[in-house]
C-alpha cells in the first residue's frame, strides 16, 4: 500500500535540497577560499529550472530539475586548462581540503543539530539500570529434532536479570564495545545482542564482567537483533552532560553507518535493507507522523550518512577523487588525467545503475 503523499514528497525535497546545498556549499566555500575559478554552483541535476549569473564573479547559480544531487563545476577539475586558478593547478593539499569539505559540512551540521536535540530534552538517558521490564513472550520458527519439521514455538524470554545484571549496575561495555550513553548501549545490544555477550558493569564502585548475558531478540527484514529489556536512569541536563551526549551520539551515529555498510557486505543484511530516495522519503513521512524530534533526528542521520558515503573510495564519489589525490600526495606525481577521468565515468555509470535498481525496489515495496 502506498504511504507517500504530496506533503511527504515536498518535505523530502526540502530536506534533500537543504542537505545537498550544505554539501555543495562546503566545496564552494573552500574553492573560493583558494581562489579556484568556478563555473557553476548547482542544486539538482539535469535541465536548468533557474539560473542567475553573478556579474562580479561570473559564477552561475542554478536550480536543476532532478533533485538527486548537485555540483560545483570548477575549471580544471576534469580537464586541462590554461587558467592559472584552475583546480588542477592548485597544490594537492588545497584540492584535498576542497574535496572533503562537502562531506565535512554534512557531518558538522549533523553534529550541531544533534547538540540542539540533546539540549531540548528534559532528561538524558544514562547506562545505569533503573528497573527491568516485564518478561516478554516470543514466537519463532524452530526445527523439531525428532521429525525434522519446522514448527512455530511460543515462549517467554528470560530476563537479563537472571543472567546476573542488577538494578543500579552502570554498563560500561557490551561485548568488546565501550558504551557511555544510552544510545550507544541500545545500538550495541541491537547489533551484537542476538547472541550471548559479556557485559562489563560498575557495581558498588567495582568493575566486573557478567559473562554470557542473553538479551531478548526480534526480527526485522529477516535479520535478528538484540533488544534491551530494562529502563535506565536519567542524567541532569547541564553543559557537561550536553557535551558528552552530543559527542557520543554523533560518534555512535557515524559508527552505525560504517558498521551497517560492513554488515551488508559481510552478508548479515540483504539488499532489502538498502533504501534510495523513494524509501527515504517514505521513512521521512513516517518520522514526521511521529513528531518533529523523530523527523529531525532522521534528517541528522541522513546528513551524516551523506557525508560518510561520499567519503567512500569509490570512483565518482568525493572519496574516489580523494583516493587519487592521496596517491598524488605520496608519489608526488598525479595519475594521468585521462585514466582518472575514465575511472570516474565508469564509477558514475555503476552508481546510476545502482540508483535505478534501488529506486525500482523502493517503488515495488510501496505496493
Amino acid at each position: 500500500m502506498i504511504s507517500i503523499n504530496i506533503w511527504t514528497i515536498v518535505l523530502a525535497l526540502l530536506i534533500f535540497g537543504f542537505l545537498i546545498f550544505i554539501h555543495e556549499l562546503g566545496h564552494y566555500l573552500f574553492a573560493r577560499l583558494f581562489h579556484v575559478t568556478i563555473r557553476e554552483f548547482a542544486i539538482g541535476m539535469g535541465p536548468k529550472l533557474f539560473t542567475k549569473v553573478s556579474r562580479k564573479t561570473g559564477i552561475a547559480y542554478s536550480l536543476r530539475a532532478l533533485p538527486i544531487g548537485g555540483f560545483v563545476s570548477m575549471v580544471g577539475e576534469d580537464e586541462e586548462s590554461e587558467d592559472p586558478n584552475a583546480f588542477h593547478k592548485k597544490p594537492v593539499w588545497q584540492r584535498i581540503l576542497i574535496t572533503v569539505a562537502g562531506a565535512a559540512m554534512n557531518i558538522l551540521v549533523g553534529v550541531l543539530v544533534m547538540s540542539i536535540l540533546v539540549m531540548s530534552q528534559d532528561m538524558l538517558p544514562s547506562t545505569t539500570i533503573a528497573k527491568f521490564r516485564e518478561p516478554e513472550t516470543y514466537t519463532q520458527m524452530q526445527t523439531n529434532p525428532d521429525t525434522g519439521e519446522t514448527e512455530e514455538v511460543t515462549g517467554i524470554y528470560t530476563s537479563t536479570e537472571s543472567f546476573g545484571l542488577q538494578v543500579g549496575d552502570t554498563i560500561t561495555k557490551v561485548g568488546p564495545s565501550r558504551v557511555r550513553i544510552a544510545n550507544e548501549l541500545v545500538y550495541e545490544v541491537m547489533r551484537r545482542g542476538w547472541e550471548p555477550l559479556d557485559v562489563t558493569v560498575i557495581r558498588d564502585g567495582e568493575t566486573m564482567v557478567i559473562p554470557d548475558v542473553q538479551f531478548p531478540t526480534f526480527y526485522e527484514s529477516e535479520t535478528i537483533f538484540g533488544n534491551v529489556d530494562f529502563y535506565v536512569l536519567g542524567e541532569d541536563v547541564n553543559p557537561a552532560t550536553v557535551l558528552k551526549h552530543s559527542c557520543f551520539r554523533a560518534v555512535s551515529t557515524i559508527k552505525m553507518i560504517w558498521e551497517s555498510l560492513y554488515d551488508m557486505f559481510a552478508g548479515r543484511y540483504g539488499m532489502e535493507t538498502v533504501s534510495g530516495p523513494v524509501g527515504v522519503t517514505e521513512a521521512l513521512g513516517e518520522a514526521a507522523s511521529e513528531g518533529a524530534e523523530d523527523l529531525i533526528y532522521l534528517a541528522v542521520v541522513i546528513s551524516m550518512n551523506l557525508g560518510v558515503m561520499n567519503l567512500l573510495p569509490f570512483p565518482a564519489l568525493d572519496g574516489g577523487r580523494l583516493f587519487f589525490q592521496l596517491i598524488e600526495l605520496v608519489r608526488r606525481k598525479p595519475v594521468k588525467r585521462e585514466l582518472e577521468g575514465m575511472i570516474h565515468f565508469a564509477g558514475l555509470v555503476l552508481l546510476m545503475i545502482l540508483f535505478v535498481v534501488i529506486t525500482f525496489k523502493d517503488i515495488m515495496n510501496l505496493f
